[in-house]
């Protein structure tokens, strides 16, 4: 896995504190998802580096598959492995209301899910996004202590702004996150970050702009 130290040398560069290292589940054939055993190598690389570091620290994270009945990718054992799990649709994207919600909120209400991530599935002027009640989402993510993505690539910005005081309303924390496909992806937190000026987001709601010691204690009370 050199991409990892590279991602986070990346970082480093870029002065942040901390990175989450958050690959694709192996249902996700198409972005080359990760199988339990190259996760497991992921893993010890991560460890390793976290080692010759004082200064900055990589969370072990993925980004799991909501699969079509709700379930997560991979199973508990795998799931408990990580700092935090992502859960977010990339299949299926069709759905009604009848079949988004119970999909999305059996997800939400995983033990293991820390964030949902990109919540609608929507790509800017290529694809809407699948229909939510998304009031009941957020509580949903309340209830059980998730964060909700507002993904900061330039093709999604979603979650939408137009929730971001509801969900600050409900105490939940927005993560803004990049989705960063390539190191240079990094940058697209710019785009996060204007939307969620745009949202009125407070810093104080932003998870990733919590300390390391923040951040961590959040992921693992959820």
């Amino acid at each position: 896995f050199p991409v990892t130290i590279v991602r986070a040398e990346f970082a480093k560069y870029e002065k942040y504190q901390y990175l989450g290292i958050c690959d694709h589940s192996r249902s996700a054939g198409y972005a080359n998802g990760l199988s339990a055993e190259r996760l497991l190598a992921q893993i010890k690389e991560i460890d390793q580096l976290n080692a010759q570091w004082s200064d900055f620290q990589i969370l072990k994270g993925i980004e799991a598959d909501i699969l079509p009945d709700g379930n997560l990718d991979y199973d508990a054992a795998v799931l408990a492995s990580f700092d935090y799990v992502v859960a977010s649709v990339h299949a299926g994207l069709t759905m009604d209301l009848e079949k988004a919600m119970p999909r999305v909120l059996k997800a939400i209400e995983n033990p293991y899910t820390s964030i949902l991530g990109h919540p609608t599935g929507r790509l800017l002027l290529a694809r809407p996004g699948f229909p939510l009640h998304m009031s009941k989402i957020l509580d949903a993510c309340k209830a059980n202590g998730v964060s909700i993505e507002l993904n900061a690539s330039p093709y999604r910005l979603d979650l939408d702004w137009r929730y971001i005081y509801e969900a600050m309303d409900k105490g939940i924390f927005v993560s803004i996150n990049p989705d960063a496909h390539s190191k240079a992806g990094i940058q697209d937190m710019q785009w996060g970050v204007k939307v969620g000026r745009k949202g009125g987001l407070l810093k104080e709601l932003t998870l990733n702009a919590l300390p390391l010691d923040g951040i961590k204690n959040f992921f693992a009370k959820n």
